[in-house]
């Protein structure tokens, strides 16, 4: 579903991604943590195909998403491909990034409506299902400022998930909540996960959202993988000096 075969990507003299393989097939639930700036979140923006690489190679789904396929070459992607590629996955974020002026509904429905092209109608049917499936079928009219952090992360994962993505990534998306909050939106990614046979990668700081969610657990530093194993495995036992440095460092802290 996800492979990255050898990539590498740097901001100026800076490498964020070392040399970086990586593989996820369909309905896998993979969490990512380390220290900031080991190429977390670059590696879900890269997915996200928000940025590009400088050598290697990714793909979704089977196909290239950096470099398209024509014939036996690899050429650098159209924007049409790329927007193909997009529309497979979905993306939450730390800070919800619900507009401000539109009801719940609104911020669900507006993007199948505008991007997949449903009439405001069957938009809006969409949106309420969804709202609806995450607990919010009482909210339809509020606006986001009414309602509290978790109610507001539940509407962005239902506004992530009207696109119908394959991919879920989740950029920090529960560390912006008060911890008994943090309990009510694990359990509607883990529904919607394995109702929808989504395939989902986890960025957090959180070692107990990584156990809780995931199926894998990988500790990144410097660009690479350093270790990953089941979470009991890797979070209990880990086999890696750095990756036990940083478990002792996020408990103490």
């Amino acid at each position: 579903m996800i492979a990255f075969d050898k990539v590498s990507k740097r901001f100026g003299d800076t490498v964020v991604l070392d040399d970086f393989s990586f593989t996820l097939n369909r309905g896998d639930k993979v969490a990512i943590i380390g220290p900031s700036g080991s190429g977390k979140s670059t590696l879900l923006r890269i997915i996200m195909a928000l940025d590009g690489i400088d050598n290697g190679k990714v793909s979704l789904n089977g196909e290239p998403l950096w470099h398209a396929s024509a014939g036996k070459n690899l050429i650098v992607p159209s924007r049409k491909h790329l927007h193909r590629m997009r529309s497979l996955v979905g993306m939450v974020f730390q800070n919800f990034n619900l507009f401000p002026n539109l009801t719940a509904l609104g911020n669900v429905a507006t993007a199948p409506h505008l991007v997949l092209g449903l009439s405001r109608r069957d938009a809006e049917a969409r949106g309420r299902a969804l709202l609806e499936q995450v607990g919010l079928g009482d909210k339809l009219d509020q606006y986001p400022a009414t309602l509290s952090g978790g109610q507001q992360q539940r509407v962005a994962i239902a506004r992530a998930m009207a696109l119908e993505p394959k991919i879920m990534l989740f950029d920090e998306a529960t560390s912006a909540l008060d911890p008994e909050r943090v309990g009510e939106v694990l359990e509607v990614m883990r529904v919607l996960a394995d109702e929808r046979d989504l395939t989902i990668v986890v960025v957090t700081h959180q070692i107990g959202v990584a156990r809780a969610i995931a199926d894998r657990i990988c500790f990144m530093e410097n660009g690479k993988i350093l270790e990953q194993g089941a979470p009991a495995a890797l979070l209990d036992a880990p086999q890696n000096d750095r990756t036990r440095a940083f478990l002792r460092a996020v408990h103490l802290s």
